[in-house]
């Protein structure tokens, strides 16, 4: 009797997992930065908006107002909030409201 073949696997094309990187991750905080810095633009013209003067928190989004005598008063933190990811962000609206109440 002739030996058996050996049975080969069929070659399948290699599929390429999509993971989050960094960089994807980084959009999702720079597009809801941009969103909330615009709405403070627009609500207080005299008002100098800056985005991440120093380097974040890891999976932070945080909202600070940086007053004339060097204090820092924290309007948003969005770090205990969440999973879904989306509650780690607040409305701009919000964050207007915040700041009129801290500015009285």
């Amino acid at each position: 009797m002739a030996p058996k073949g050996r049975k080969r696997k069929a070659q399948l094309p290699e599929v390429k997992t999509e993971t989050p990187d960094d960089a994807e991750v980084n959009s999702v905080y720079g597009r809801n930065a941009d969103a909330v810095s615009e709405v403070l633009r627009h609500a207080f013209t005299d008002l100098t908006v800056e985005i991440n003067p120093e380097k974040p928190r890891r999976n932070s989004f945080e909202v600070s107002l940086l007053k004339e005598d060097g204090s820092k008063v924290e309007l948003w933190s969005g770090i205990k909030k969440g999973p879904p990811r989306k509650l780690k962000f607040p409305e701009p609206d919000r964050v207007v409201e915040m700041l009129k109440g801290s500015l009285e």
